[in-house]
Order: structure tokens, then sequence, then C-alpha cells
């Protein structure tokens, strides 16, 4: 009997905790916390220690399979389920052009640099217009406010918790979640060190979250995030609070920000946030007035109606209170790769470059809204979708009104889907490829270094060889495209002889005619602003060198600042704090008409022992009394004639659900918190047993439903009622 145990990180959310598995004759035994990882320093949380039990889990995927016409799935050869594929695309694309095939990429793919580095070569060079992620439901919105402050999606601040008097935060729950948009490990520490040293943690949030709980709370009405933030801009400006200097120096349009916010006042607001006045004007005081502040916003400000405006007020509150760019503020890290740089000059990816064929929606780093994905295959005409590939992902559960979309997809002529699972999407695929765990591939965080206040990286190699015929998502890309002619990232006037390279590749197998993700990685890593630069740069980063330090190495004490006028790429390398989109959209902020039919709001929630839509068929996080329930305040629930524990119905003008009550202080009045992921239809047997109702379903993918800046979905703030079901 052979046992080993390994070094290696987490890979489920950004903290990327490490951890230390026990491998026996090539099966992963156990997972615990590493004790020697230099930033999470034996700590983990329970989803990536129970991650041994999907590493292990009876209902993965391990071969491939093809749907039959009973609608059940049958165990097929690799070859014979990527000839078959390749053959239905070739007539597909013969028949309606490469602009009928299409992608939706989910949230785990980010934490895979071969995953993320082959689709995107994969639609460079095939030229896919369809190309659709979990961002719209996360983070797309944080991306396009960066490029209208900063001319740049990917240039990201992070709050600098190590060194702050003062954070503000909206719509986060780190406690929870541990954060994101941030890669923080041991979260709870930092925020508590901030408290120790005499400075203030204050969450805002409609619940008392977890976080909350422990610092100071206040309750903002939902989706009320954009008139609070724009009436603390107001009392700074009204009494002369902004810090001058960093506008002068920093940033253009502030006059015309100003103008802007000039009506949004604690008063103007108080019916849209909840909040008294004098509590908003106390607030906005201590922000501009503390030594040092930073103000830092995550999902739940993400997807209300307002999304890119709330993520673009966070930064500017931030500028105009001279915390941008300043130790204890809101920081920019350095990249492990300089992505932000290589794209600005090649133009890969952007914002806007293209439109959406249904809606007219602008794309963000090549992506467009999922919420529109099930009109894209319905909708007539030309560049229709007809062929979607899923990898990572499950948006029929994540998308608004998952039912419209699994009805869509019964028209595509083809779908094929990537995964570890049969889940509530690709249940209706007609094949389903193996993809292996991030146990079984190597990797390392190239997005996640410039997110550390603390700049960090660490590279793995695989614990254990995949499970069955499990194969990289990379590979697999890879394999899809040789069988359509195409060579990932040969764009432009190397697409030709990529075509050439492809067919070449198919005749002849075996044929070592592609660069592999480690050499463009390594290369990629040599050459970035930590990198060795081949031999020339003492200490500098390789491959190789991360290899000699398997716990990961610390790059620097602390994020450098004073580097704005580097990473700003407007030109002149100032903030812009007038865009037109911004400034429109203030002068037309109004509340949503009141319906007395829904008087009560829905937001999402987060679980500690959840993630997502995939981590519900884990005995150990599924034990005790796990339930899918509703979080409402006592009176409203009394309103409603509800007692805790009680079935009620959740009804919106969309759709309706049923789930558990439990009545809580927790909640601000006229606001009920429902937990996402839940609800399953696949082939993870626990997962389906636990019951529950996709929240979602309430939601509404009518375009005038879609934020226009970043497409975002509208998942918190909906208007509901609630009813006891008999």
């Amino acid at each position: 009997m052979s046992t080993r145990e390994l070094p290696t990180y987490c890979r489920i959310c950004e903290p990327l905790c490490g951890l230390i598995a026990t491998v026996e004759d090539g099966r992963l035994i156990q997972l615990r916390a590493d004790k020697e990882h230099p930033l999470s320093r034996g700590n983990a949380c329970p989803k990536g220690i129970a991650f041994t039990e999907i590493q292990n889990d009876p209902d993965r995927v391990l071969y491939p399979l093809r749907r039959t016409a009973s609608g059940e799935f049958e165990r097929i050869s690799w070859d014979t389920a990527l000839d078959e594929i390749g053959e239905r695309l070739r007539g597909l694309i013969d028949e309606h052009g490469i602009r009928s095939l299409g992608w939706y990429f989910g949230n785990p793919s980010s934490f895979s640099y071969s995953h993320t580095l082959w689709m995107l070569g994969f639609q460079m060079a095939a030229g896919l217009t369809h190309v659709y992620s979990a961002g719209s439901q996360d983070i797309n919105n944080r991306f396009v406010a960066s490029q209208l402050l900063y001319g740049s999606l990917t240039t990201v601040p992070v709050p600098d918790l190590d060194r702050t008097d003062f954070l503000l935060m909206l719509g986060a729950n780190p406690l929870v979640s541990h954060g994101s948009a941030m890669s923080v490990p041991r979260v709870r520490d930092k925020l508590t060190a901030i408290t120790r040293r005499g400075g203030r943690v204050v969450v805002v949030d409609p619940r008392n979250t977890e976080t909350a709980k422990l610092f100071e709370h206040v309750g903002v009405r939902a989706d009320g995030d954009a008139w609070l933030l724009a009436a603390l801009l107001q009392v700074i400006f009204d009494e002369g609070l902004e810090d001058t200097e960093a506008l002068r120096r920093q940033a253009t349009g502030a006059r015309e920000l100003r103008d802007a916010v000039a009506r949004f006042t604690p008063e103007a607001t108080a019916e849209m946030t909840g909040l008294e006045p004098d509590r908003v004007r106390a607030l906005a005081r201590d922000l501009a007035r503390a030594e040092s502040a930073t103000v830092y916003g995550r999902t739940g400000t993400c997807l209300g109606r307002h999304a890119t405006l709330v993520a673009f007020l966070i930064d500017a509150l931030t500028l105009v209170t001279g915390n941008l760019d300043r130790p204890g503020g809101s920081v920019f890290g350095k990249e492990l790769v300089a992505v932000s740089k290589l794209n600005a000059r090649l133009g890969l990816v952007g914002y806007d470059k293209n439109r959406s064929r249904v809606g007219g929606f602008p794309d963000v780093l090549g992506t467009f809204p999922a919420a529109i994905m099930a009109k894209e295959i319905t909708t007539p005409g030309p560049g229709r979708l007809r062929a979607l590939f899923t990898s990572a992902g499950n948006p029929v559960s994540s998308v608004p009104n998952g039912r419209e979309l699994a009805s869509a997809m019964e028209q595509l002529d083809l779908f094929v889907s990537i995964d570890i699972y049969v889940n509530d999407t690709n249940r209706m695929a007609d094949y389903i490829l193996p993809a292996t765990t991030f146990l079984e591939r190597d990797d390392i965080p190239l997005p996640f270094t410039a997110l550390s206040p603390t700049p960090y990286t660490q590279y793995t190699e695989r614990v254990v060889e995949p499970y069955g015929e499990a194969r990289e998502e990379w590979r697999i890309v890879d394999d899809i495209a040789t069988r359509i002619g195409v060579q990932p990232f040969a764009t432009g006037p190397a697409r030709p002889v990529g075509r050439l390279l492809s067919g070449l590749r198919r005749r002849v197998p075996r044929l070592p005619a592609r660069p592999t993700p480690q050499l463009l990685v390594d290369m990629a890593v040599r050459t970035g602003p930590y990198g060795d630069l081949f031999g020339l740069r003492r200490g500098g980063l390789s491959l190789r060198m991360l290899r000699r330090h398997p716990h990961g190495v610390v790059l620097a004490d602390s994020i450098t600042t004073g580097v704005l006028r580097e990473v700003v790429a407007h030109k002149g390398g100032r903030v812009h704090l007038d865009p037109d989109e911004i400034i429109g959209e203030l002068r037309g902020l109004t509340d949503r008409p009141a319906d007395p039919t829904y008087p009560l709001r829905v937001i999402g929630l987060r679980e500690l022992k959840s993630h997502n839509s995939w981590m519900h068929n884990v005995e150990p996080l599924m034990r005790g009394d796990r339930e899918h329930a509703a979080r409402i305040n006592p009176k409203d629930a009394a309103a409603a004639g509800i007692l805790d524990g009680d079935r009620c119905r959740v009804t919106s003008a969309h759709g309706s659900i049923e789930v558990t009550a439990r009545l809580t202080g927790d909640m601000t009045e006229g606001t009920v918190a429902i937990p996402h992921g839940w609800g399953h239809r696949g082939g993870w047997q626990r997962a389906n047993a636990a019951g529950g109702a996709n929240v979602n379903d309430l939601m509404s993918t009518d375009l005038a439903d879609v934020e226009r800046l970043a497409g975002m979905s509208n998942l918190n703030g909906i208007p509901i009622r609630l009813d006891p079901v008999a």
C-alpha cells in the first residue's frame, strides 16, 4: 500500500486556502487544512474539507455519455463521442454558419487556468459570438464599472484590509462567502483586526448577516444601494468633506458627478434606503473623516436593477474621500500575468465590441447576458443559437426563469456538456463529457494574485490521476476544435494555417502540434511583473521555481500604492467620474412603481455549507437540519398569516415557489431572504432528495429586466408576496 501526503489548494472560492491531500494507492482518502500555507495557516472551510466526497462521489460522471431515444444515458467511448459531435457540428456549421454555435461556462472555470485559456483560444479562433458565463449573475457589472472609471475592464481595486481604519461593506457576507473580488484567507481574522486596532467595520445589508452581527449593521432596504451611495456622495460634496487634492490629482468629471448627485439628499432618498437621514449623514461624515477608509461591495450589490451604477459609485466614493490608491484605502494589485496590458495592446476582449442579436446588449469580456440565452435559441433569424456547449455550469439553476431556458433547450439541434455531474441543465444534453476535478489537474490562480491584499501565488500539480476516463476541460475543448477545423488561438491571418494544422492533427492524432497550457502559462508567468525574465531577474517566478515551494509564495507584504497613473488606461491617466452612461442613469434614477399586490422584496442568501448549485450532493454538508427556507421578519410573516416552520408560497409577477418559513429578527421589515441553488432535478441523488425550490423561478428574463450596461440578471429586490400553504 502506497500513501502520500501532497500540498495543494482549494479552488471552490477565492481565498484559495491551502490543503493537504492524503492519497492511498491513487485514491483520495482525506483533505485537511495546510498548516504550512503562509496565508490560510491551517484554516479551511467545511466545503473545502468535504471535497473528498465530491472526488469520490458515486454519482460523478466518469465516462462519456450519450442520450438515447428513450431519454436515458448510455456509456460510449471518447472517440465515438468526439467523432459524432464533430460530424454534427460540421453539418450545422455548413448549413447555418459558425454563429449558430454557442458556449456557456460556469463559475468553476474561473479557478482553472487551462479551462479559461483554451476556452478563450477557441472563442477567438472560431469567431464564436454566442458566449455566455456565470458572470452576468455575479460580477460583470464590476468589470464594466472599471472600464468606465479606469478604461480597463480588469483593473479592479481591492480593500486594503491590513491597513484600513474604516471598512464600509455593502451586500457582502464574507464570514460565510469568504470574500469575492478579493482573495483573503482567514477573512474573519482580517476583519476583527480592524476593530482591534480601533477601526470600524460597517456592514450595509437588508439582513443582519453573520458578518454584520460581528460588527455594525446598517439595514438598508433591498435594492436601495444606488440611492444610499448617491446620498453619501451628496452629503460629502454638500458639506465640503471631499478630498479636493485627490480629485484634482486623480480624476476628471468631479463637478459633473457633484451635480448629478445633488438631488439625492438623505431626506429625498429615505424612502428608497429605509434609513433615517441623520444616520446617513453621520455615516458619510465618519467615512470622509476617517484616517483611512475603503468601500467594498459584492454579490448583493451586483444583482439589483442598477448594478453597474452601484459598482461605479463604490469606487467614486472611495476616490472622493481621498482613499483610492493609498494605504488603508482601495488599492490596485499587480497581476501575476500582465493580462490588462496585453489585452490593451492586442484588443483580445473588451467591452461593447459586439452587441447581442437579441436585445442589443454590449458584450463584457466577450460574453453576453446569460438571461437572454433562451431567447437566442427560440428567436428565428440569422445567427440563431442552435448548438450549445456548457462547461462547469448549470444555467437552468442559475439564470432567471430557468423554466424558459429548459424549454428552449429542447429546440437545440445539439447540446453538449462538459461536467463532473449530471445536473439540472445537462440532464437534457445529447452528450455529457466527463471533466476532471480540481484535484486531477495542475493549476495556478492567475486572476487572483492582483486581488490579494497580501500578494501571493501557488502552483500545484495534480494530486491524483483522473478517475475513470475523465479528461481536463482544455483537452476536450481542443479535441472538439480539431474536429471542426479550428486551431485555438489561430486568429485573423493565422486562421487558414490553423485550419490546415487542425486537419493534419485529425489525420495524425498523435502529432505534437499544439502548445500545452503549462508551456504557455510558464512563459506568461516568467515574462510577467513577478517573473524571472528567463533568468534575468534573480528570485523571479517560473513554474520550476514554484514547484520548489509547494505551499505557495508570498510575493510582497502588501500592495504597492501610488500606481494609479500606471493602471488607468484613459488618456491622461486620470479616473473618469462623469461617463455619460453613469451621469444619465443618475439623472433618471427612480424607484420602481409600488404594487400593493407584491408588497415585499426578495433577496438572495449565501449559506456556509452550500456553493451555488453544485454542493448539495455532499453528505457531510447535508447532515443535520439542512432545509431550504425563507428568512422572514416576524411582522411580515404575521401580516401574511404565516408561523415559523409553516410552508409558504412566494409569488412574484413572474413565478411562484413553495418553501419553509423561518421567522427571524435578522431581516429588515419588507425583505425576505431565500438561498439560491436549491430545487434539484439532475443525476445527483442526495441533491434531488434535499428538496427545496429554485428561487430564480421568481425572476424575469424580460429584456427590460436585464440591466443594460453589463447585462446583469436582476435577482435581488424583486417584488413578491407571501401566502400560507394549507
